[in-house]
């Protein structure tokens, strides 16, 4: 069903990586993370599917995870970046050719290595939302509506949240959050209050060392349900929606 691989050199030990349209070209790019290089890697693509020559945009130390989305409504997406051992997110705004600007930084938890950008507060403003794994919180970051985004607000997990995803799970059209909790064998689930607020968490049992969490409808029923990977157990858990 598939070619060989293509291989493209890109920094030391690339981490994170997602792909998107970052030139307005209708050709997806893709942006990665150099964890320790300390920068995100921007590869264009040529148009048949091959890329360009990574061009890198210094970050801070340890990027882990990354999200590209347009952040100050001019129809550009942005980088955000989680840098783990800066506990920063990091946001390169797009300068309108698929270049970005130098990073600008925002406090978060101890060791972010998560990161959601998703409106949480109905204001059509997407927001920024980090797992902090060793801090046992997730952060909430507010856009101001320019593309910056107010000081964090936090919120108590359990177990070092590793990964999170944020998606609206019981039909309120409000986006809640799933977090994977590595030292705990759960997820854990924190609705949203309807204003970009969140309740205290409720868990489920999973697997040993859950490390990554995503949230789709599997089954068809137009509920999303809970799929995560457990990196002690060789297995992965899937939790149907009620």
């Amino acid at each position: 069903m598939f070619h060989n691989q293509t291989i493209y050199t890109v920094g030391t030990t690339p981490r994170g990586v997602t792909v998107v349209d970052v030139n307005s070209d209708n050709k997806p790019d893709i942006v990665i993370t150099n964890f320790n290089t300390a920068a995100v890697g921007v590869l264009l693509n040529t148009g048949n599917g091959t890329f360009n020559a990574q061009t890198t945009y210094a970050v801070g130390y340890q990027p882990f995870s990354v999200a590209v989305v347009d952040v100050n409504s001019d129809s550009k997406p942005d980088i955000i970046v989680v840098n783990y051992a800066d506990d920063t997110a990091g946001v390169l705004l797009n300068t309108g050719t698929g270049t970005f600007n130098t990073q600008i930084t925002y406090a978060v938890g101890d060791s972010p290595s998560g990161v959601a950008v998703v409106d949480v507060n109905s204001d059509n403003k997407p927001d920024i939302v980090v797992s902090n794994s060793d801090w046992n919180t997730v952060s909430v970051l507010l856009n101001t509506g320019t593309g910056t985004f107010n000081t964090q607000t936090t919120y108590p997990v359990i177990g070092s949240p590793y990964s999170v995803a944020v998606v609206d799970v019981n039909s309120d059209n409000k986006p809640d959050i799933v977090v994977a909790s590595f030292n705990t064998a759960a997820v854990g689930v924190l609705l949203n209050t309807g204003n970009g607020t969140f309740n205290a968490q409720t868990t489920y049992a999973v697997g040993t060392y859950p490390i990554s969490v995503v949230v789709t409808d599997v089954n068809g029923d137009n509920k999303p349900d809970i799929v995560c990977t457990n990196y002690a157990d060789n297995t992965l858990s899937v939790l149907l929606h009620c």
